[in-house]
């Protein structure tokens, strides 16, 4: 319908469809009748005709030009006019006042694009489409995404792990999706991790299906934790159980591991269903054990180090990673009461070996058979006493485990970085009769399983 502006003793000219009028018998232009009507809160398009410091002139093709402030352009904070919209760009506003106290059109280039944008982002939400935008702020716990609304992406959402650095991603383009919306509050909430997840899938299922137990493959530490390492193996993580980092005893993963390590592991067992990788470290490195295999008979003799002196005996490491367990019966060729009268942890002695079990990885060592070995070693004046509190250690952990320690570890399965793990206690066999030669396994030290 096309406007008519009232004007003293006008008349439309029949057949002009209102662009001519009758004033005082002459035929004239009626030039408002070309203008389209607007009303506050439309929005409208047009073209960039004039970039100020301060403001954008748009023509919208109406009796004026629209007038955009600098704060009316984008979400963004202290923005450049010239940053945001070039001369002859296409732009869409909404009116905010037809005519303000100076005659001008104000429009607001930024409202209409969240009005766009809220429903955009309202359809993503009920689809479970991912949305796009560029990081224009980070912020306390997370980072402000121009979504033409300001979206909130937390911290925690950003990877599928954690981001020492939020400001690298400053002015990147990021796909994410609506987690939470609120119109009232102007709230969404975002979520790169969904979408990466998402994408991971398909990668997850191509390496579980290329894999197979037995298999020495390449990847990186990513995180450390108590009962082991997780390893990346390019898009699914893997868990090398705190048993099966090294032949010798491990304290905790970080003594020998570092986050960011490439390593090579051996696939130990994969759980299809769970998308579980059970893997081993140490299984790629020489194995101590078979060195006593191939190296030493029954009877040889070898320089050892007392590790830990307990009720029924000591045990002596012989080799990194391989302790023996020397019987109290076999510490001295005369009755001895307590093994702390023939020998301390961090004696260095020579043991000749009793027994071998190549199945059981167990080791018997002897100390009274070795030829002109004289113990107790001599020690400094009150060495003894200042050790009293390591023996007395020693001694309530020989009650515990008993005379042979059997460490059979359950292999262990990998879900995520927050995987829990259980642990199993080991049976504790009745102490040696005296004159029985007992035996010693790789570690004596029992070890936890991860469920």
């Amino acid at each position: 319908m096309q406007t008519l502006i009232e004007k003293p003793d006008a008349r439309v000219v029949e057949g002009s469809n209102g662009l001519l009028l009758e004033i005082d018998g002459q035929i004239v232009p009626n030039y408002d009748a070309t203008f389209q009507p607007i009303e506050e809160g439309q929005v409208v398009t047009g073209h960039v005709v004039r970039i100020d410091k301060d403001e954008v002139l748009v023509d919208i093709g109406y009796k004026s030009e629209g007038v955009i402030a600098a704060n009316e352009l984008s979400i963004r904070k202290s923005v450049d006019p010239k940053d945001e919209v070039h001369l002859g760009e296409e732009v869409d506003a909404i009116v905010l006042i037809k005519e303000d106290q100076d005659g001008r059109l104000m429009m607001s280039k930024k409202r209409a694009r969240f009005e766009k944008a809220w429903r955009r982002i309202e359809t993503a939400a009920e689809s479970g489409e991912p949305v796009e935008g560029t990081v224009i702020e980070v912020v306390k716990g997370g980072l402000i995404i121009d979504l033409g609304v300001r979206g909130f992406l937390p911290a925690s959402l950003v990877d599928i792990r954690r981001v020492p650095n939020l400001d690298e991603y400053m002015g990147t383009k990021i796909e994410s999706k609506v987690i939470e919306l609120n119109r009232s509050r102007n709230n969404v909430v975002l979520s790169r991790r969904a979408v990466l997840e998402e994408e991971r899938k398909e990668v997850r299922q191509q390496i579980l299906d290329r894999l197979q137990p037995g298999l020495v493959v390449e990847g990186q530490i990513s995180n450390i934790v108590d009962f082991g390492a997780f390893v990346d193996l390019d898009g699914i993580d893997g868990l090398i159980h705190i048993s099966e980092l090294s032949w010798s005893h491990v304290n905790h993963p970080s003594e020998i591991l570092t986050i960011g390590d490439t390593v090579k592991v051996k696939v130990l067992d994969i759980d299809r269903d769970r998308q579980r990788i059970s893997l081993g470290l140490k299984q790629t490195q020489e194995d101590p054990w078979q060195r006593i295999v191939d190296t030493y008979n029954v009877g040889d003799e070898l320089a050892g180090k007392v590790t830990k002196v307990v009720t029924f005996g000591a045990f002596v490491e012989i080799l990194d990673g391989v302790e023996g367990l020397v019987h109290i019966s076999e510490l001295a060729p005369h009755h001895v009461e307590s093994p702390r009268e023939v020998v301390h942890p961090g004696d260095e002695i020579r043991v000749q070996i009793l027994e071998i079990d190549s199945e059981r990885r167990r080791l018997s060592l002897s100390a009274k058979r070795v030829e002109d070995q004289i113990l107790p070693l001599s020690r400094p004046d009150g060495a003894e006493d200042g050790d009293a509190g390591e023996y007395a250690t020693d001694d309530a952990e020989a009650e515990e485990t008993g005379a042979e320690t059997t460490a059979e570890v359950a292999s262990p399965e990998v879900e995520t970085p927050e995987a829990e793990a259980a642990s199993e206690a080991p049976e504790a066999e009745a102490a040696p009769e005296a004159e029985a030669a007992p035996e010693a396994e790789l570690e004596p030290a029992a070890e936890q399983a991860q469920d």
